[in-house]
């Protein structure tokens, strides 16, 4: 029995290709998109501040703002020609391929798993200047401790 990684089944979904230069997602807007990316690199920018450099196939952009039924929270911008693969409805989509939510999902752990160990870095650097771990140990917590968002129906709501 041959199974499909999430990569194969993206194969499926329609291709939209952006010259160099090009926003792909803007901060702001509520496109109901997810794309995939297939070929090229961008840019993730939120509030004009570059966050990273993506260029892995596979890649997804949008997962934020479908998962949590908001407009995006950063823009996405081509630094080369760059091919998507492109959801129209992320929500739907999402509600009925669960081994996309799951593919996500990972993504999404990834990242956070990549913060954690960002946030002990810095709590350690500034362990020493005990007049600043407790400012930071402030926010940590309050981050933490945020009021959590529950999700009825593949839609957000404030509990």
């Amino acid at each position: 029995m041959t199974v499909s990684s999430p990569l194969d089944q993206l194969a499926s979904l329609p291709l939209r290709a952006y010259p160099r230069g090009a926003t792909v997602l803007q901060a702001g807007s509520a496109t109901g998109q997810l794309l995939f990316l297939k070929a090229g690199a961008v840019e993730v920018l939120k509030d004009g501040v570059r966050i990273t450099r993506v260029a892995e196939p596979g890649a997804v952009f949008g997962e934020m703002a479908a998962l949590l039924g908001q407009p995006h929270g950063a823009d996405v911008r081509t630094l080369e020609p760059s091919t998507f693969h492109v959801v129209d409805d992320a929500a739907e989509f999402l509600d009925g391929e669960p081994g996309a939510v799951r593919y996500v999902a990972a993504i999404l752990a990834q990242r956070l798993e990549a913060l954690n160990r960002y946030l002990i870095d810095v709590k350690n650097q500034f362990r020493e200047h005990d007049d600043h771990v407790g400012m930071i140990d402030e926010v940590i917590e309050a981050i933490a401790h945020k009021h959590p968002r529950t999700v009825v129906r593949g839609r957000p709501r404030r509990p």
